[in-house]
């Protein structure tokens, strides 16, 4: 059961900007993450949510969506995220955060798969500029944009081909595809 939730937990990038989703989702989502470990349970991390339309277009263009596909500047109207989820790391709490934004950012976005969500964790944030747009004051740090809404897109995992190349792409159907190594490769 899992494993099957893992796997349909994957990088989305387009999304139906009809399926609307809500604060109170997005608190849910939280919670999940609040229950997760961390780190000596320090606890470090807070969060900003945003599932108002005005904010989200805010939030988008402060985003690199898929670094891979040069051509494709992001999701187009029509096809945003809903919902956003901006992970802060709080100095105050402890200056450094571990692993503890990637185990919230994965129990967020496998409790989003079981919502019949999906969504993009983004690393690749225009930082200055998002911390001046939303008002993040220090001693906040940015460390993960979560995008969040009803995915539109196919994700498809392939085997890495015999060049290594890990590099994700779509077909001519719009279908992304992404290579993972194979479990002989990665046991040693």
């Amino acid at each position: 059961m899992i494993k099957e939730l893992i796997n349909k937990t994957r990088s989305y990038r387009r999304f139906d900007e009809s399926r609307v989703i809500t604060r109170e989702e997005l608190l849910d989502l939280v919670d999940c993450a609040r229950l997760s470990a961390s780190a000596g349970n320090r606890q470090p991390l807070k969060f900003m949510l945003s599932c108002d339309t005005e904010k989200n277009a805010t939030i988008f263009p402060h985003l690199v969506w898929a670094a891979y596909l040069k051509d494709w500047p992001g999701p187009a109207p029509g096809e945003r995220p809903t919902g956003y989820i901006v992970i802060l790391g709080d100095t105050r709490v402890h200056p450094a955060f571990e692993c503890d934004h990637g185990i919230a950012a994965q129990s967020i976005m496998l409790a989003a798969t079981e919502k019949g969500l999906g969504g993009c964790m983004i690393a690749s944030i225009k930082r200055d500029a998002l911390r001046a747009v939303l008002g993040i004051a220090q001693p906040l740090e940015i460390l993960l944009v979560l995008a969040l809404g009803r995915p539109v897109e196919t994700v498809v995992i392939e085997p890495l081909p015999a060049s290594g190349d890990v590099r994700y792409w779509r077909d001519e159907k719009q279908r992304h595809h992404v290579p993972k190594r194979s479990l002989d490769e990665l046991v040693v």
